[in-house]
């Protein structure tokens, strides 16, 4: 199953934190993917550090397409609300509809993620 690795992953995973071995594993394991959305949060900070080979790196992990499902999206937002959950931006519940869309497995160290995964029927994975 792949694995749709967030951003928060990999700014932990950039600096060497913790999760860095999980990671690593996942990576070699190929079975990392990424999106538009996750590049375009991580590449312009590359950019501007002038992180060449990592942004070569990045671009070379598969990519799954983005293909919103905007009723889905309004649905989820629409049930977080009513189950007073009202910090998720738009972003974060585009990544989410699209690990589920593409049968991935969502890996992320932001918490608000996980109050998603009854609501939007993702699967989390914790580090």
């Amino acid at each position: 199953m792949a694995v749709l690795a967030d951003t928060s992953v990999w700014i932990d995973y950039f600096q060497g934190g913790e999760n860095s071995g999980l990671m690593d594993q996942l990576i070699d394991e190929n079975i990392t993917v990424t999106n538009d959305i996750i590049l375009a949060e991580l590449l312009p900070y590359l950019m501007l550090k002038q992180q060449n080979k990592v942004i070569y790196l990045l671009k070379e992990i598969s990519k799954i397409e983005l293909k919103p499902d905007w009723n889905e999206i309004i649905e989820i937002q629409h049930k977080c609300l009513q189950n007073g959950i009202n910090g998720i931006g738009i972003p974060d519940l585009i990544i989410a509809q699209n690990a589920k869309q593409n049968g991935a497995q969502l890996y992320t160290l932001e918490k608000h993620f996980g109050l998603l995964t009854e609501i939007a029927g993702i699967e989390i994975i914790k580090d």
